[in-house]
């Protein structure tokens, strides 16, 4: 039976609304978590930094402390609520839009997102990185962390049920993706990529290829 995308991810955007509350507790439970915080001084994060997804902020802050400005989006009301509250950096702007039909108004110089590729559909995955692209300035880059790629699924569609405190269900998107092969499809898509494992994460730079001119 066919899953209905547009049903799905409207219901990811309700899960992680219902989730803000809770959402924190992941990194206080998890070192690794904290640990890989501190990737982001490691990282070509400069200039006009551009945050997709941004959740409660917990990357936020230490993209302030390396960056000109930063914008950061996400859809949840409530996780802004949060992340403009932890952060108190002067040069941050906190917009709600939905990163599927957002199209950035400016370009930047680093277009970031921690823990968010996983949640795109594959058969979004391309319009994503063009959305990416329209983002950064020449010679800007894409930077990104998120799971790595034990027990990864390349279904169409991967949906996993995830539980609150209070009982409810909902479903998200969950793809996790090899390094090798989210390198093949980024160079499909036109982008260079170098995407490496680190612990249970993967850590990733891209930057759009110079479009030949003949």
């Amino acid at each position: 039976m066919a899953i209905d995308e547009d049903a799905l991810l409207a219901e990811q955007v309700a899960y992680y609304r219902a989730r803000a509350p809770e959402y924190d507790r992941v990194y206080a439970e998890r070192e690794d978590l904290r640990e890989l915080l501190a990737v982001a001084d490691e990282l070509p994060i400069t200039g006009d930094v551009l945050e997709l997804a941004c959740g409660t902020g917990q990357w936020t802050g230490a993209l302030a402390a390396r960056a000109r400005s930063v914008t950061a989006v996400d859809a949840s009301p409530e996780v802004l609520g949060i992340a403009r509250a932890r952060t108190a950096s002067v040069n941050v702007r906190f917009d709600r839009a939905d990163v599927f039909k957002w199209r950035p108004p400016r370009r930047f110089d680093t277009v970031f997102f921690a823990f968010w590729l996983s949640h795109v559909p594959p058969s979004r995955l391309g319009d994503f990185w063009d959305t990416v692209a329209a983002a950064l300035t020449p010679n800007g880059k894409a930077v990104f962390v998120d799971e790595g790629p034990a027990a990864a699924s390349r279904e169409e569609v991967a949906a996993e049920v995830r539980r609150l405190d209070d009982g409810s269900q909902y479903r998200i998107v969950k793809v996790l993706h090899d390094p090798a092969a989210l390198t093949g499809e980024l160079a499909a898509f036109g982008w260079s990529a170098d995407i490496r494992l680190r612990e249970e994460f993967i850590v990733g730079i891209a930057e759009p290829r110079p479009v030949a001119v003949n």
